[in-house]
């Protein structure tokens, strides 16, 4: 049973890029930051410990890994690190909170922390299918390779370049999705369950006149083939009008029909948007404050691991910044 008696000064709800940064930069003040870091994870809805990187294969596009690294693995190297200056884990997902004072309360089912600042950087998790096939990825395994849902993160690997791609989804992301990929892939066919796009009209554009993009329309994917052999071959095809099934050969499905941010626990208590991601001012402080929210759980638009880790090392210094001003006995502005 934790002790409701101990007051933290900087408590960390979350881990991944944005999370562990935020650790980082407040263990290295000395500010000792205790990490409720969301345990092994609970698969298609929501990634525990290091957050979407555990469910992504190779990783290019962080500075520092001149060959790349497996997201894994940038995920148990940012965990060392922060563990070496002292940040300390708790291996499970918070609960619940009550922000209405300071200290602020969170809770790990029975067990209460108090801290005097506390950190958000609980992510999102992409929205998916919902077909067997994409286990292996959301379940944090790497048997799912040629099913990504971050054509970014994944489009420029050597398994898609030069291959003929296919991309879910009818909104701009699945339209940004598309135009990313034709940079590397011989085609794209965007896959979408009804006869329009609902992309903004410039997307739109940008799609129809870019001759590698193929629209299939009134189509869902009803089965990806041989994931099991670590690869993908081809799909099935069903029509949302006729429910005719046809098999189209592929090496790749992205999809990109949205993100969920991971701020169910927050509802009611947190300034949201319309679609769940926290909102923010002076970049990183949320309504409450004391409580800061970085990473993907309030970046709706750019959702990689270099700007969730920038967004990390803003929230740790300005969290450092308020407390040393309390110390000190100064007023202090939100």
């Amino acid at each position: 049973m934790a002790s409701s008696d101990h007051v933290e000064k900087v408590l960390i709800i979350g881990s991944g890029p944005a999370g562990y940064t935020a650790a980082l930069y407040t263990s290295r003040a000395n500010l000792e930051p205790l990490m409720i870091d969301g345990g092994p994870g609970f698969g298609q809805t929501m990634q525990g410990q290091g957050g979407q990187l555990t469910i992504t294969t190779e990783v290019e596009n962080y500075p520092g890994f001149p060959e790349g690294v497996m997201g894994p693995e940038l995920m148990v190297k940012m965990r060392e690190q922060v563990a070496r200056f002292g940040t300390r884990f708790v291996e499970d997902m918070a609960t619940r909170i009550d922000f209405s004072q300071r200290p602020f309360k969170v809770w790990v089912n029975d067990d209460m922390y108090r801290a005097e600042t506390v950190i958000v950087a609980t992510g999102a998790a992409a929205k998916w299918i919902g077909l067997d096939a994409e286990k292996p990825v959301w379940e944090g395994g790497l048997g799912g390779a040629g099913v990504s849902a971050c054509a970014t993160c994944d489009g420029a690997l050597p398994a898609f370049r030069n291959k003929d791609l296919i991309v879910v989804g009818g909104g701009d992301t699945a339209v940004e999705e598309a135009m990313y990929l034709t940079h590397f892939a011989s085609s794209v066919a965007i896959v979408h369950r009804r006869d329009a796009l609902r992309a903004s009209k410039i997307m739109q554009k940008r799609a129809f006149d870019n001759p590698k993009i193929e629209m299939v329309w009134n189509s869902r994917i009803a089965e990806i083939h041989d994931p099991a052999a670590k690869r993908v071959s081809a799909v099935t095809l069903e029509d949302t009008v006729t429910g005719a099934r046809t098999v189209r050969a592929t090496s790749g499905v992205f999809i990109a029909i949205g993100h969920r941010p991971n701020s169910d626990l927050f509802k009611g208590i947190l300034d949201m948007d319309e679609n769940g991601y926290l909102t923010t001012h002076h970049e990183v402080r949320t309504n409450i404050p004391g409580v800061f929210a970085c990473g993907d759980v309030q970046d709706h638009e750019y959702r990689q691991a270099v700007t969730a880790a920038g967004s990390g090392c803003a929230a740790a210094i300005q969290a450092e910044r308020l407390l040393a001003a309390e110390e000190a006995g100064a007023e202090v502005t939100w």
